[in-house]
């Protein structure tokens, strides 16, 4: 649907990935969206109780946003949600993952790129986190690992021997699994824990940033 002066209406599917307080009654969000990348946006009176757009202008929530594109930002006008991963913000620890990833994907992200593949990562990794049968831990190594991938930036598997056989067999798996059945592995102690060195490692020298709520994660575990 057209607006004034050229401007339109989107429907965009989405996460979002920060929430900031804007004015008195306003919030600033920041969005992954599978149609045009990441973007800001602003929800009018999201901070007023019993407005419709509290819970769509909150961390995690995952659905379709319907927005105003302006001359020089995005209004949010209504969202229906199909997650709030409401779970997550209730597990301190959990929370801490949740924010590590949205914030790695906030900073690879790019306005007006195709933000799908880093999308259904994010979304596929706070469904993990929500899982008791997977390793939070596990799930940080695979999302970090194929967002090294997705930036183009992987070095590939270790030379020789240095890592366990079944770390490195679970991080074949992590380099060439489809979407489905990418965070479903299991890892015994020692061998986690040299896939955990080379996943950190990999992103850090990839990235080259300093995640705040890395640091928060790394206290907490």
């Amino acid at each position: 649907m057209s607006g004034e002066s050229g401007n339109s209406y989107e429907e965009l599917t989405g996460m979002v990935l920060r929430s900031t307080p804007a004015g008195e009654y306003d919030r600033r969000v920041v969005l992954l969206t599978r149609e045009r990348g990441k973007i800001s946006a602003f929800a009018r009176g999201a901070r007023k109780p019993g407005s419709p757009l509290m819970g769509p202008a909150s961390p995690f929530a995952f659905g379709t946003f319907r927005v105003y594109a302006g001359r020089s930002s995005y209004l949010l006008l209504e969202a229906r949600i199909d997650e709030y991963f409401r779970e997550l913000r209730a597990d301190v620890v959990a929370a801490c993952y949740a924010s590590y990833f949205t914030e790695v994907s906030d900073y690879v992200s790019r306005e007006n790129q195709d933000g799908s593949a880093q999308l259904l990562l994010l979304y596929q990794a706070l469904q993990a986190l929500r899982t008791p049968q997977l390793s939070a831990r596990l799930t940080r190594c695979v999302f970090e690992i194929r967002t090294v991938i997705l930036q183009g930036e992987y070095p590939g598997l270790p030379p020789g021997d240095a890592m366990h056989p079944a770390a490195r067999m679970a991080l074949s798996h992590i380099e060439t699994s489809p979407n489905r059945g990418l965070f479903s592995i299991a890892l015994a102690d020692e061998a986690l824990q040299d896939l955990e060195n080379w996943s950190h490692s990999v992103i850090r020298r990839s990235l080259e940033h300093s995640f705040a709520s890395l640091e928060v994660l790394e206290m907490m575990i």
